[in-house]
């Protein structure tokens, strides 16, 4: 990648965008903003949260990296995304639970 990553942007910050981020320490990195301070030529400060594997941010980074050795990470659903409940929709099931006791048989 030798532009400029944008606000929303996954990427894959490994050993190839700084050797920092060589073997485990490698991370998905969720860009939040771009610093406009100069740095040296193809490299680039970013602001964003590191991404777990469900795709939930884990910590805020501020990261120093070659905009070369910047690669898009493939996106992960929301882990919310596509959660269904038993039952149709608008029927709380809630209330059936609570009034089981618990072996499960209906009080």
């Amino acid at each position: 990648m030798n532009e400029r990553p944008r606000p929303g942007d996954l990427l894959i910050v490994d050993r190839a965008a700084s050797v920092q981020f060589a073997g485990e320490r490698a991370l998905r990195l969720r860009v939040v903003s771009v610093s406009d301070r100069p740095t040296y030529d193809g490299w680039v400060w970013l602001t964003g949260y590191v991404l777990d594997r469900r795709g939930e941010a884990t910590a805020r980074r501020e990261v120093f990296v070659r905009l070369a050795g910047l690669r898009p990470a493939a996106t992960t659903p929301s882990p919310r995304a596509g959660r269904r409940t038993a039952g149709p929709p608008g029927v709380d099931r809630r209330a059936d639970r609570q009034a089981a006791g618990p072996d499960g048989a209906r009080r």
